[in-house]
Formats: structure tokens, C-alpha cells, sequence
């Protein structure tokens, strides 16, 4: 991909960022985000042939600038079940809050905007994956707590790390970030091990 190409895309990606930022996700439509690019409406098609797509690609853009890829090696590190819990607090704990502005706009247009729908679902289905790898691993250490089976377990968890429990307990209760990994972690640990 030619340079000038690649300065486009990274123009539309962040025009795109800051436009769902500001509105909240509302009312962000391609011509938007062509102004905001310094482009044509037609020029952003040739970069991106739907909205969705645009939607899902600023959402791996946000993760590549603020880290996400780096942050995720941790997991190599692992070298158990209750690692890779931990890892994940640590990770997605520190992540959110670099995040948080794109996240809710997405969470307050998904419901009436496919696009933004789309991009959700693919930025939370491989929080969904991870949560399940995670289940999977304390399962198969057979220290995964007995009233759990795994598929409620990967569900549980998955809802205890969201993005609005955390909104809950940050941006509301006024929870630190570190309080609320090192306090995230004792509850998970409490929660789905058996020990």
C-alpha cells in the first residue's frame, strides 16, 4: 500500500475515532467523516466499501494505537489458569479507560445502528474468546469451582469484566484503576476458583 494511500486510511480511521468520540456515536455518517478526513464521499468508499467496515477497522485501529497487540503478549507469559485471569484484569483493566470514549458510543448506537452493531460485536466477541480460553484452561486444571459448569462460568465472567460494570465502578463509584484491577481480581479469583 502506497504511502500517501496508507495517510489516507490513517486520516479516515481517526477522523472516524474523533467524530464518534465527540457525537456519542450519534448521527456520524460517511459524509461526516469525509469532511472531517479532508476527503470526498466518494474517495472514502474506495478505502472502506461500507460504514460497518469503516466501523470495525476504527475499532482495530483505536486497539493498534493505544497498544492492545503489545498489552496481549502478556499472555504468552501464562503459565496457568489463575495466570491468564489475572493477565486479563491487568490487560483489559488498563485498556478500557484508553478506550472508553470510542466503547460508548458504540454502546449507545448499537441498538439502532448496524454499523456500529458490527463493530461491538467484533471488538466483544474476542473479549468473549479470551474470557472462554480463560474458563477452558481453570476447567482443565480441574480448579475451575464446582457449581460452575463452563459455559456459565465463560458467561459470568465475561459479564463481571464488561465495559459498563466498569463504567460502573470507575467513572460512578469513583473506583481508581488500580483499585479496580487489584479488586477485580480478588472477586474473579473468589468467584471461579476452586482453591
Amino acid at each position: 500500500m502506497s504511502s500517501k494511500k496508507t495517510d489516507t486510511r490513517t486520516r479516515i480511521l481517526t477522523a472516524t475515532w474523533h467524530l464518534m468520540e465527540q457525537r456519542r456515536g450519534q448521527g456520524v455518517s460517511m459524509s461526516d467523516i469525509a469532511k472531517a478526513a479532508g476527503i470526498s464521499r466518494q474517495a472514502l468508499y474506495l478505502h472502506f466499501d461500507s460504514r460497518t467496515e469503516l466501523m470495525i477497522a476504527t475499532v482495530h485501529y483505536v486497539d493498534e494505537v493505544k497498544g492492545l497487540n503489545e498489552r496481549l503478549e502478556k499472555f504468552q507469559e501464562a503459565k496457568s489458569g489463575i495466570d491468564l485471569l489475572d493477565i486479563c484484569v491487568d490487560v483489559w483493566g488498563n485498556h478500557i479507560p484508553e478506550i472508553y470514549g470510542l466503547a460508548r458510543a458504540l454502546l449507545n448506537t448499537r441498538d439502532t445502528d448496524e454499523a456500529t452493531a458490527a463493530a461491538w460485536n467484533s471488538c466483544m466477541g474476542c473479549l468473549h474468546d479470551v474470557c472462554h480460553k480463560i474458563i477452558e484452561a481453570l476447567g482443565e486444571e480441574k480448579i475451575l469451582a464446582a457449581k460452575w459448569s463452563r459455559s456459565e462460568a465463560t458467561e459470568m465472567l465475561y459479564t463481571m469484566i464488561s465495559i459498563q460494570n466498569w463504567q460502573q465502578l470507575t467513572m460512578e463509584s469513583g473506583w481508581s484503576t488500580a483499585q479496580y484491577i487489584s479488586r477485580m481480581k480478588v472477586l474473579l479469583r473468589r468467584t471461579f476458583v476452586d482453591e
